[in-house]
């Protein structure tokens, strides 16, 4: 990845640790039950329009700086010392996961409520000038069984957006685009950082940063002026490179797995058994996506082969509705073929990747900031990044470290057709919090 010179992070950091928020704070948003966080999600939009909101997110350090990279042919099941090892392959092989510099990055995706919070500060007046939301494919009138948020134009400032059902809310937020996810962290990056803790769970440390949100959101971290925008900054809120999602999901300082890499982010598996490690599939309680077979691990949302997708379906919807009423105009037999599995709640199947992160594996896939070439027959002209993760209506291959995949950024036709795309932030160099004011 490229930074500017170190000579700027003095006065960026703190810029990035304090922003230009007001000293009156919001209330906190954190991920918890479904109902006190949509609870905890109005109240934050009430103070959002002038304030802005306050978010907390939580994010696992990751040590080992200049790890070992490993190669991978794109979308095979297998990992090499170097590329000079690997098989001639039309797809080519790429060396994936070093990192040079300590980092953190998000323990869970970036949940629904989190996302209400962030609109409801970036958009107080429900204008949405930059392309944050859109209620045709996003809302549960338009999409039963996916639309995560709902929008009334009647509402007062800072209020226009909210979490569409409770159960929504600790899911992550299922319509990202790379640059909806670069918007969230300038926010965050603008935004005052109340308070940082940490705290130990056995070999894991954890980082959890209290934030007052900013409605800054052109510029940052990313320049969004660039359409090739980059790290401005060696210091704050990232979205995490191709290889620090990849470090934290798959590499194992320990020396586990093969080259000290694991083919799942649940756990070690064995190269080239196809399926036969995956971790299980999620059982998910059909009313409110939450995970019920947490106690059988390693556990991932993702589609099994043989097994049916982890699937549920809010209980104010009607079965019906969940299974005919789609944006897309498909007959219910094209949507059940199509749209099978669902988000299930953040952190629930409980399985940590080797640096203590949870639903790497499955549930949604994620963007990364690294911008890659098109593939072959792709257009030149747009900014292509990869994505990483897997997702719960797709087979155990897409949770591999070799699952390199890459979209247009601003891919609209994807965003709108796929509900399953989502984001974890990343932390880079010594935040601290700001002094009281």
């Amino acid at each position: 990845m490229r930074f500017v010179s170190s000579r700027l992070p003095s006065v960026k950091a703190l810029m990035a640790a304090c922003g230009t928020a007001a000293a009156v704070l919001a209330p906190s948003l954190t991920v918890g039950s479904s109902a006190a966080a949509a609870s905890v999600a109005s109240a934050a939009a009430d103070a959002a329009g002038s304030k802005g909101a306050v978010v907390t997110v939580t994010t696992a350090e990751v040590g080992a700086p200049g790890n070992r990279a490993v190669g991978v042919v794109p979308f095979t099941d297998a990992v090499y010392r170097s590329c000079a090892d690997a098989p001639a392959s039309s797809r080519g092989c790429l060396m994936v996961g070093r990192v040079a510099k300590p980092y953190e990055i998000g323990e869970t995706e970036v949940t629904v409520s989190q996302w209400v919070a962030f609109l409801n500060t970036a958009d107080p007046t429900g204008s949405d000038p930059h392309g944050l939301y859109d209620g045709e494919t996003e809302s549960s009138s338009a999409w039963p069984k996916y639309g995560q948020i709902n929008f009334s134009a009647q509402t007062g400032a800072g209020r226009h957006y909210s979490v569409a059902y409770p159960e929504w809310a600790d899911k992550p937020y299922g319509f990202a685009t790379f640059l909806r996810a670069a918007r969230f962290v300038n926010s965050l990056y603008n935004g005052r950082v109340i308070s940082k803790t940490t705290s130990q769970s056995g070999d894991f440390r954890y980082v959890s940063y209290r934030v007052q949100l900013s409605a800054r959101t052109e510029s940052g971290m990313y320049d969004l002026a660039n359409p090739k925008a980059v790290r401005s900054n060696t210091t704050g809120f990232v979205v995490p490179s191709q290889d620090e999602w990849i470090k934290a999901a798959y590499f194992d300082p320990r020396g586990g797995g093969t080259y000290s890499y694991w083919k799942y982010p649940t756990n070690p598996g064995v190269f080239g058994d196809g399926d036969a490690t995956a971790p299980h599939t999620t059982v998910l309680n059909p009313l409110t996506g939450d995970v019920t077979n947490a106690s059988t691990q390693p556990l991932a949302s993702y589609h099994a082969d043989g097994q049916p997708a982890p699937s549920w379906c809010p209980g104010e919807v009607s079965r019906e509705a969940c299974a005919t009423v789609n944006p897309l105009g498909l007959n219910p037999i094209e949507y059940a073929a199509l749209y099978q599995g669902s988000l299930s709640s953040v952190g629930q199947a409980r399985t940590t990747s080797p640096w203590g992160t949870l639903d790497q594996g499955g549930n949604a896939v994620e963007w990364t900031d690294t911008i890659a070439p098109p593939p072959a027959g792709g257009s030149s002209a747009r900014v292509w990044r990869r994505l990483h993760g897997g997702v719960s209506n797709a087979s155990a291959y897409q949770m591999w470290p070799s699952a390199v995949g890459l979209q247009p950024q601003d891919n609209v036709f994807f965003n709108h057709t796929y509900p399953w795309l989502s984001m974890r932030i990343g932390v880079i160099g010594d935040l601290t919090p700001c002094a009281p004011r």
